[in-house]
């Protein structure tokens, strides 16, 4: 899976408009990333990647990179 499909995925549970964040988005500068958020993120690990997340693993997440670094693991 790219980068790029990875980063749709992230928009998507986010809901946030397609091509909006980068690697290099800082999460808490998006009004969308909310506990809702969180928790869709956490289900969204365990679901397509087999990746067990926990809360203060999410807590730990400041850029979208910390999400991708997750991903590929």
């Amino acid at each position: 899976m790219t980068e790029k499909e990875k980063l749709a995925m992230i928009e998507e549970t986010l809901d946030v408009e397609e091509g909006t964040i980068t690697a290099d988005t800082v999460l808490a500068d998006l009004d969308e990333y909310d506990s809702m958020a969180k928790l869709g993120l956490i289900v969204l690990m365990d679901d397509e990647f087999g990746v067990k997340v926990t809360g203060d693993m999410v807590k730990g997440f400041k850029i979208v990179a910390d999400i991708l670094a997750v991903m590929n693991k």
